[in-house]
């Protein structure tokens, strides 16, 4: 097994499982509810953490993570139907459900 992400956000980390599990790379979690430790712990040690099963998926699943994390980094996109704004790591419009990447007819 190989520690192949770990963020201070469960819910994050749980998306980032999502997306191996969705791949057919098995992981697991650890930490998941050590928070309830922190002050005991340093904070960093309580973050959830995403372990890989198999030592072969690693780099594969290492590239995931990073596609990831850049989606999270990207600016917010416009929808077209609405106007309405829509994080960059969704591919709906939050208020409409507009496509991200579908154009109005004239």
């Amino acid at each position: 097994m190989k520690l192949v992400y770990t963020h201070p956000s469960h819910i994050i980390v749980s998306q980032a499982r999502s997306a191996l599990d969705m791949a057919g790379i098995k992981c697991s979690m650890r930490n998941e509810y050590a928070s309830g430790a922190l002050g005991e712990l340093a904070p960093i040690d309580t973050w959830p953490e995403l372990w890989v099963m198999r030592d072969r998926d690693y780099e594969m699943a290492a590239r995931i993570v990073e596609q990831l994390s850049v989606a999270t980094q990207e600016a917010d996109w416009q929808c077209a139907q609405c106007g309405n704004a829509s994080p960059a790591t969704f591919d709906l419009c939050w208020h409409c459900a507009g496509e991200r990447y579908a154009s109005i007819a004239p």
